[in-house]
């Protein structure tokens, strides 16, 4: 019996010593309200792809989106909420890829996961974001048809999916070098089948 209670000590002893990001983040104090990403990128080769749950919702202008509606086409889609300070920090870089890439043929799409579709909007409008955002965050609808393949941990989130609709790559948290995130997506667009 002591043995056991030995190996217990022990094991309780290490636990202590890993670390729990979202428990520091707690201790720190930061009360931000949400789940930092450190900027991992990672990108996935065509064979080992997966492609997400049909997904569809209503964009902050009242349209419906859906998948099917992206069929086709390399898209980017950005998880985010508007007082997130990394989301605000990287939406001109976003738009400014959206710009580029948009003769291309990509398709940028945010989906807010807080906010009613009016805070959305005006964000948009702030910024001047010209891409549609589906607001997520009553259903959670797009969040989980993700979370079987590459679902997106933090916010922001940022995934491309490929001309099948399958998780090319997840960068998580702030796209602080759009050149990553610009090959990425030149990448993907240059794909064959």
């Amino acid at each position: 019996m002591p043995a056991v209670a030995a190996l217990l000590a022990a094991g309780l002893l290490l636990a202590g010593c890993t670390s729990d990001r979202l428990a520091d983040e707690y201790r720190a104090g930061s009360n931000k309200g949400y789940i930092a990403g450190d900027g991992t990128v990672a990108t996935f080769p065509v064979d080992d792809r997966l492609s997400p749950d049909p997904f569809s919702g209503e964009t902050d202008t009242g349209d419906e989106l859906s998948s099917a509606d992206l069929a086709g086409e390399v898209t980017v889609l950005n998880f985010w909420y508007a007082s997130c300070p990394p989301c605000r920090a990287e939406a001109p870089d976003l738009e400014a890829l959206n710009q580029e890439f948009g003769a291309d043929g990509v398709r940028f799409v945010g989906v807010n996961v807080r906010d009613e579709a009016g805070t959305s909007h005006s964000f948009a409008k702030t910024f001047g974001l010209t891409y549609p955002s589906i607001v997520d965050y009553r259903t959670a609808a797009v969040q989980l048809a993700f979370s079987k393949t590459i679902s997106p941990n933090a916010v922001p989130t940022t995934l491309v999916l490929d001309r099948k609709g399958r998780v090319a790559a997840r960068i998580l948290g702030q796209v602080t070098e759009p050149s990553t995130l610009q090959t990425i997506i030149r990448e993907t667009v240059e794909e064959t089948g």
